[in-house]
């Protein structure tokens, strides 16, 4: 098989988001809404209601429902350790080299 790059296929989409300035934004959202949804699978595999998870957390049911929309990019990493806690995982954030993402 050929590696020669196929003149019909552009940038990708990672040289796109990065020319339009939004390539960081897109990954927290991707990051966010990736843990949003592990934090719901759990909950569902034990379980734990959203008002039970609330209580947990010590937090309300309002700011739990906003962590786990995966519309809403805003939480904090406290946030995000706490529901980990609730969970008895922990909250893993590492930084690692550009070229490890990609192929």
């Amino acid at each position: 098989m050929s590696k020669d790059r196929n003149p019909h296929i552009g940038t990708s989409l990672d040289d796109f988001l990065e020319e339009d300035d939004v390539l960081a934004e897109a990954h927290a959202i991707a990051v966010k809404r990736a843990l949003a949804w592990q934090v719901s699978r759990i909950m569902a595999e034990e379980k734990l209601s959203k008002a039970e998870m609330a209580r947990r957390m010590h937090t309300s049911r309002a700011a739990l429902d906003r962590f786990l929309d995966p519309d809403n990019p805003s939480v904090t990493l406290l946030t995000m350790d706490k529901a980990a806690a609730v969970l008895g995982k922990r909250l893993r954030v590492e930084i690692v080299d550009e070229s490890a993402d990609r192929p």
